[in-house]
């Protein structure tokens, strides 16, 4: 159990993030102490969560029902459509969140999935998305997104850019960032002594010898080789196609990809439900599911909570890793 609870917002309120966090709590119980923030108006008919004050109350009221720790909302939700008007309330939970963490009133935090159109139109949100703004409010300029479940755990180099703009994004710097935060976050916070790195090519065949491309020949590889140098245990480039089946995977603790498909792709055919999002480089612990706002199902009670579930699991291990390393 963790020395202090875990904090989990809301997100979109319209969305399937409030009906997760009383499934999972009903999962959960006090076994794994978390509470919610947010709006009590905004969670499934007939739920009567447990009001806390300070997050410290957060494992007696587990035991009898939700804690929640009370924001008011602008406005009631309407499942499924989003409402301007609660834009700004979604951003001051994310912000209140981020408080009690840096605070050490909660050991991490977890958050609801975010609906980035609703809080631009409803509040003029100026980051691309929740990592952007986590990384704001924390002060840092490079973070790292990783999805990581119990079979494998990938770093998609270059996010949610188009696959045209790929290559020019792909640079010395962002690549050698993104490793060098993975292998110290392998460390601290999954325990992890010896990190064993995968880094796949660019192009099919790792670019064969230059004649699919050269950004393996150029760029990749004498960076892979001057990280091996400082002691990194790096495999790569390797071609994307060979890097995923199980033999593979038993050979590495981390794969890199070179953009968003090549990493989710993977992770998501092997392991759907249980995908956990993992914001590395930040000074305290981000978890979320691996999943959307869900408008076209959020309050007809079908939402699954395992990645949400996941998510307060790993959560909990990235915090005892980090308090007993």
């Amino acid at each position: 159990m963790t020395h202090a609870p875990i904090a989990l917002t809301c997100g979109e309120p319209a969305g399937v993030g409030p009906e997760l966090a009383v499934k999972a709590w009903q999962a959960l119980g006090a076994d794994l102490p978390f509470f919610l923030i947010g709006d009590a108006r905004h969670l499934p008919d007939g739920i009567s969560p447990i009001e806390i004050a300070d997050p410290a109350e957060t494992a007696d009221a587990a035991r009898h029902g939700l804690p929640l720790m009370p924001h008011n909302f602008a406005a009631p939700a309407t499942t499924g459509v989003a409402t301007p008007e609660n834009a700004q309330g979604v951003i001051d939970v994310i912000r209140r969140g981020v408080d009690l963490v840096q605070s050490g009133a909660a050991s991490a935090l977890c958050t609801g999935p975010i609906h980035k159109k609703a809080l631009q139109d409803g509040a003029g949100f100026a980051f691309p998305g929740h990592t952007e703004f986590l990384a704001h409010l924390a002060g840092v300029t490079r973070v790292v997104m990783m999805l990581a479940s119990d079979q494998l755990r990938v770093v998609p180099v270059t996010i949610h850019i188009a696959l045209a703009d790929v290559p020019a994004a792909l640079t010395h710097d962002l690549l050698a960032d993104n490793i060098r935060i993975t292998h110290a976050a392998l460390q601290r916070d999954f325990g992890i002594i010896a990190p064993r790195i995968a880094v796949a090519g660019l192009n099919p065949h790792a670019g064969e010898g230059g004649a699919m491309g050269r950004e393996e020949i150029e760029m990749i590889a004498p960076l892979l080789d001057d990280l091996r140098a400082e002691g990194m245990d790096i495999t790569g480039p390797m071609p994307a196609d060979t890097m995923f089946h199980a033999r593979a995977r038993a050979g590495y603790d981390v794969a890199f990809c070179m953009y968003h498909d090549q990493a989710l792709i993977p992770i998501k055919t092997l392991d759907f439900d249980r995908g956990v999002n993992v914001t590395l480089g930040l000074p305290f612990i981000r978890t979320s599911p691996d999943h959307g706002t869900a408008f076209d199902i959020a309050g007809r009670g079908i939402a699954k909570p395992t990645s949400l579930i996941e998510a307060l699991k790993m959560a909990e291990r990235m915090e005892t890793a980090r308090r007993n390393g």
